[in-house]
């Protein structure tokens, strides 16, 4: 695996994955721009994707662009559709325009498994969903839609213009509280999180591995889209009893865990209706993700932290300037 010194430009350096990826890109000596509308100790250009001539300005020398800038999930009921298709698409169409026009040699785009949407949520009497690449997004919101459209842009870019891009699909990797008002109330938020890592979660130390992995490998893949979740333990054959039984899949698996989950008064989600395959990513990219629920497992027993180091410098920022009294953001009916 390469490991030459790149200069990267990280847009959205002022967010949780940006400053992650550009935490760790400096830490092993490389080159790091960083591109945000938010000043930030790892922003180094202030200003707008939107802006074409701007981000053209951010790229010289730039052999790799990671390009994280987005609106998020949580801004669905705060900002406009028009806002999401200006960030999200028009943003991204500038970045790759300015990118093709400056010989960068590689994009990394942080995309979403809210993409796939409806496809995750298969009616109560069907098996779990098994989500992987194969599987077609069905976007339920503007956000989603808007992250599907950005990709296409990216699979656009190469197919027409041969700009290597590689587009990266995350789960929720988040320290957040979690915006389903019902789920924060029937479960205690480590508890939460710690049942996602069984199919839904990601820890953004992980995350950013897989970034950094695809950039450095972009020139020679040329164009892919990859999952990028924990590694689940469950295989096809659970998927049906996983809707209706997932504490006996869970204890199946790992027999010690209902005595660990007793101690702090936890419980497993009693369903589970998707789960996230990352096997590609894995393959492709050599990426060897550390956190995944027997790890967590392991660390609870030992009184440890179940978040990476970085997890916990980057902690949680919130999404936006304001606080809500119903929750961490609002959400959107049937966003």
């Amino acid at each position: 695996m390469s490991r030459s010194k790149m200069r990267v430009l990280v847009t959205g350096s002022a967010g949780h994955l940006g400053e992650g990826i550009a935490r760790t890109l400096l830490e092993r000596q490389h080159d790091v721009v960083g591109l945000d509308l938010l000043a930030s100790p790892f922003t180094t250009h202030v200003g707008s994707v939107l802006d074409g001539e701007f981000v053209r300005a951010c790229l010289p020398g730039v052999d790799r662009v990671i390009h994280a800038a987005t609106l998020h999930k949580p801004h669905v009921a705060t900002h406009s559709r028009a806002a999401f298709v200006e960030t999200n698409v028009a943003g991204t169409l500038s970045v790759l325009e300015a990118a093709l026009a400056c010989g960068v040699a590689g994009i990394v785009y942080s995309s979403t498994t809210s993409v796939f949407g409806g496809a995750s949520r298969p009616a109560s009497d069907q098996p779990a969903a098994w989500i992987d690449e194969d599987v077609t997004p069905v976007p339920r919101n503007i956000y989603g839609v808007t992250k599907k459209n950005a990709e296409d842009l990216c699979e656009l870019f190469f197919r027409s213009k041969g700009l290597p891009c590689i587009v990266l699909r995350n789960a929720r990797f988040f320290l957040e509280a979690d915006d389903d008002p019902d789920a924060r109330n029937e479960y205690d938020d480590l508890n939460l999180k710690v049942n996602e890592y069984l199919y839904r979660r990601l820890d953004i130390a992980d995350a950013v591995e897989a970034h950094i992995l695809a950039a450095e490998r972009a020139p020679q893949i040329g164009f892919d889209r990859y999952v990028v979740s924990a590694t689940s333990p469950f295989e096809a054959r659970h998927l049906m009893q996983l809707r209706s039984d997932a504490p006996g899949v869970v204890q199946s698996l790992f027999p010690g865990y209902g005595d660990l989950y007793r101690q702090r008064g936890w419980s497993m989600s009693p369903g589970i209706d998707r789960v996230y395959v990352n096997r590609r990513a894995r393959e492709a990219l050599g990426w060897r993700p550390q956190f995944d629920f027997r790890h967590v497992l392991d660390r609870l027993q030992k009184g440890e932290d179940v978040f990476s180091p970085l997890a916990r410098t980057i902690g949680s920022k919130g999404y936006h300037p304001q606080r809500f009294a119903d929750g961490p953001y609002p959400v959107e009916p049937n966003g």
